[in-house]
């Protein structure tokens, strides 16, 4: 069994993955946080009796309670933070919320490395998401230039998304793609051809109507290929994604990207 400390349970994303880990047979939700609900219990704010877990007001009360894995999936502010209390109580951390910087990243590493605990960091649990990352590393091998762009609804207050940001570190890996004019060479305002993350150029769309969705476009003279990933207003599609992650983060010390880590592609 599986204990579990979920942060942002009360959330979009948090809440419908606390009902289906309800639903699991081999996970037990032990503490959840959320400032907003603390001191009640989880089935008293999601109307669902089979969540009779107390909700606390930070993630260092919720570790109290001993846990295997600490799920973050509140807000970039809180995150980092949060991720170091798991891992100093000794918690394997898999990480939904988007936000997180480079230099985040690698404080994290250095201290899962020191904790001898996994952390798995996913930007975007769909697994349609995961199938456009690896689809892009592929096309990045063969086309030279490509800019991404990540949507999300105007309420979104980090730019890029954690989804734009794990695609534009795993094309990185890749290779530096090509710009024919360089920023220091544009002529009117630079920040219109979007923020730099790993050479690559990121525009971030934030609008009424969208969820969240990721494209990213290769272009060659003459053709241009575009990949691109749309979610509706549900958060299920996150939540086998999420499981899987629970069920899998563990095996490795230090820090892990992507959901792909433990799927077999």
């Amino acid at each position: 069994m599986i204990r579990l400390c979920l942060a942002g349970a009360t959330g979009w994303a948090g809440s419908a993955l606390a009902r289906a880990v309800a639903a699991a047979p081999d996970i037990e939700l032990v503490a959840a946080v959320s400032r907003s609900h603390a001191g009640k219990r989880l089935s008293e704010v999601l109307a669902d009796p089979r969540l009779d877990t107390p909700v606390f007001a930070s993630a260092s009360e919720a570790l109290a309670r001993p846990c295997d894995v600490f799920v973050e999936y509140t807000k970039p502010a809180a995150a980092k933070a949060n991720v170091l209390t798991a891992l100093d109580r000794g918690a394997h951390v898999v990480v939904g919320t988007s936000g997180l910087t480079e230099d985040d990243y690698a404080q994290i590493h250095a201290a899962a490395v020191v904790a001898k605990r996994e952390v798995l960091a996913v930007g975007n649990f769909a697994l349609t998401v995961v199938l456009l990352q690896r689809f892009a590393e592929i096309a990045a091998r063969f086309l030279p230039s490509w800019e991404i762009i990540d949507y999300a609804h105007d309420g979104k207050i980090d730019a890029p998304s954690g989804t734009g940001r794990e695609l534009a570190h795993r094309l990185s890996a890749v290779r530096r793609p090509h710009q024919a004019v360089p920023i220091d060479r544009v002529v009117g305002s630079r920040e219109a051809r979007g923020a730099d993350l790993g050479g690559s150029r990121v525009h971030s769309v934030r609008l009424p109507g969208f969820a969240i969705s990721a494209e990213v476009i290769f272009g060659m003279p003459g053709q241009r290929l575009a990949l691109r990933h749309d979610s509706g207003p549900s958060a299920e599609p996150y939540v086998d994604g999420a499981l899987l992650a629970i069920r899998g983060v563990g095996s490795f010390v230090g820090l892990r990207r992507g959901l792909d880590q433990l799927m077999d592609l």
